[in-house]
């Protein structure tokens, strides 16, 4: 590890330990891959897979101790926005920008297979979610207003245009962000939330695997094409988080974070706010919160309620593990953090 890097992260651990004895971050990987990391994916404890630009999809099998690297080939300048894995073995990423490309691996990324293309020069894919291993959906920027909508039953094999099943016209100047894949949420029983911004923000919801939809209002900082909704969350099919702002001023945290009570029909801002723009949010208890960003990390301990920051190192995404307690950071140049409870909160 370089000297600069290891003073970095004892400054960083330092100004943790000043604001919030409870957690810290500790590195889990700094490869000096030169790939911005928008895609997560943490199966579990050990089973972690990473997308992001110049091609780059990484996995690791240990919790992060080390790391594969492959740029599929043919794919070299894809920015892979999403990536979505069941185990070591399979996984569906999803590129950002024309053409629009989504490959499937069953063989840990050794060999990737092309499902899906589109050469539309207006396509913009931005994020992607599973129900199970079977049912999936990925969502895309509007084209001639309308948002593009592909959903899979067959495990992401072959995918299915459903864009039309979405009545409403996307507003002028409105559309989703592939800054972290993470604007789409779904929950069992084929509940499905996607979140947009820019002009206006409006949270879409299905309740139905995208068969019918709802539009509500979401009252996040919007108007400007870099503004809106860039990261969403849902602890159940009621309690909720967005978070976002604007990129292009990622310290001001003029009304960047939201949270529902009622499955996104209505939002009320927290007593106090995020410390400036955040592209992820989840939750990793039901009091306990995470949102993360450019300008650096914040956590709440009720819900989303109140926040305090824990670190001004810059991210794109963060995710807990689906089935355990490892919370992945993961953000440019490769870098790859994990979130550590020194009380174990996770674990109560």
């Amino acid at each position: 590890m370089h000297l600069k890097f290891k003073l970095t992260i004892a400054l960083i651990i330092g100004l943790i330990t000043a604001r919030a004895q409870t957690y810290n971050l500790a590195t889990l990987i700094e490869t000096g891959k030169n790939t911005s990391i928008r895609g997560l994916s943490v199966v579990n404890d050990d089973i972690i897979w990473l997308s992001g630009s110049n091609g780059y999809i990484g996995k690791s099998t240990d919790g992060g101790k080390t790391w594969k690297w492959t740029q599929p080939k043919g794919y070299e300048k894809c920015d892979f926005r999403d990536i979505e894995a069941f185990d070591h073995l399979k996984a569906i990423a999803i590129n950002a920008g024309s053409p629009a490309y989504i490959l499937y691996t069953i063989d840990g990324g050794n060999s990737w297979r092309e499902v899906y293309k589109n050469t539309d020069s207006d396509i913009f894919l931005d994020g992607m979610a599973f129900w199970d291993m079977q049912h999936g959906i990925i969502f895309g920027d509007p084209i001639r207003n309308r948002m593009q909508l592909l959903r899979t039953r067959d495990g992401g094999l072959t995918w299915q245009n459903i864009s039309d099943n979405l009545k409403p016209d996307l507003a002028m100047g409105e559309a989703g962000f592939a800054a972290s894949g993470s604007s789409i949420v779904v929950k069992k029983d084929g509940k499905v939330w996607i979140a947009t911004g820019g002009s206006t923000s409006k949270i879409y919801f299905s309740a139905n695997y995208g068969e019918n939809w709802k539009v509500y209002k979401c009252p996040i900082i919007q108007g400007e094409s870099s503004t809106g909704v860039f990261s969403m969350s849902m602890l159940d099919h009621r309690k909720g988080l967005v978070v976002g702002g604007n990129y292009l001023k990622d310290k001001e945290n003029t009304n960047n974070v939201l949270i529902t009570r009622n499955g996104g029909r209505s939002w009320k801002k927290p007593k106090t706010q995020v410390s400036g723009y955040r592209s992820g949010v989840d939750y990793l208890t039901d009091k306990l919160c995470i949102a993360t960003g450019t300008s650096g990390t914040d956590i709440s301990n009720d819900g989303g309620k109140n926040w305090n920051k824990i670190s001004d190192l810059s991210f794109n995404a963060v995710q807990k593990a689906k089935n355990g307690t490892l919370v992945v950071l993961a953000g440019n140049k490769g870098q790859v953090f994990k979130l550590v409870s020194v009380k174990n909160d996770l674990n109560k």
